[in-house]
């Protein structure tokens, strides 16, 4: 088949890749589930793809038909995903027995969950700078984790829930940061020449997984060679294990098995967009 997209895990202990699914569609930014099923986006949808019998199966989000590439799951296994009005982007919970429910502020872009609460790329105040939030999902206490200057972006919880992890180019182009999550001085864990983006700490809290674009990549777009690294949540032991073409879509969330022995993304094809057929 001519795939465009191709949903590949990789496996820590053999070094290998596999591939789940391929499609001549565009999807986006897998979370694997922990019963073993994958959730993506493609063309404004949700998209549910089971490993046994491969094949985008739509989830049900009513009149929200704009989702993007920033979603994933709730502790209790709700699905939490981010959709776009005229007012800009805000984040959505899917209820079992009602309507979506939103959970933050327009513009807002969900990028990971833990321990009761959600972390978020939002915009607020009048310098319109996009700064990490944490959201505690009992109280509605929102906490905005400022680190200085700068675009800070694709945050993600510690498994032991202290720490928000994130891309930031305080520094001059995007390096991954993290900040306490209680609040306190952002620290860069390490300074390369490649542009860095979306860190995942693995659940077993060994590894931190990130997205490392070419020196001089403006933003994170998608279509370019790129390399999925591994390293220690110390910032040693930095390894590159996957070199795809890629970027935005691959890893925008949070893709790891929840034993921490595999994670998912998307690998592409370099065809046309407008080649890309209609979801």
């Amino acid at each position: 088949m001519d795939w465009r997209s191709s949903l590949e895990i990789y496996d820590l202990a053999t070094g290998q890749c596999r591939v789940i699914f391929q499609t001549p569609r565009l999807i986006e930014a897998p979370n694997w589930h922990r019963d073993g099923w994958f959730l993506v986006n493609g063309d404004g949808r949700l998209w549910r793809i089971d490993p046994q019998r491969p094949d985008l199966r739509a989830i049900d989000t009513g009149g929200l038909i704009r989702c993007n590439n920033d979603h994933g799951f709730l502790d209790d296994g709700r699905i939490v995903f981010s959709c776009h009005n005229d007012q800009g982007s805000g984040i959505y919970v899917l209820n079992p027995d009602g309507p979506a429910e939103m959970l933050s502020e327009r513009p807002s872009w969900w990028h990971g969950a833990g321990r009761g609460a959600i972390t978020y790329a939002c915009v607020r105040g009048r310098d319109r700078v996009v700064r990490i939030a944490l959201l505690d999902l009992a109280s509605g206490r929102e906490t905005v984790l400022s680190p200085g200057p700068g675009h800070h972006d694709g945050p993600d919880l510690s498994p032991c829930g202290a720490y928000v992890w994130f891309n930031s180019d305080r520094g001059g182009h995007a390096q991954i940061w993290r900040v306490p999550s209680a609040g306190g001085d952002a620290e860069q864990v390490f300074k390369d020449r490649h542009v860095n983006w979306f860190p995942h700490p693995s659940p077993d809290g060994r590894h931190v997984l990130y997205l490392a674009y070419p020196p001089g990549t403006e933003g994170h777009p998608r279509d370019l060679d790129v390399g999925l690294w591994l390293m220690a949540p110390d910032g040693s032991d930095r390894r590159q294990v996957v070199a795809l073409f890629g970027g935005q879509g691959t890893i925008n969330v949070p893709c790891w098995a929840h034993d921490g022995h595999a994670f998912a993304f998307m690998r592409y094809r370099p065809l046309a967009q407008d080649k890309a057929p209609a979801m």
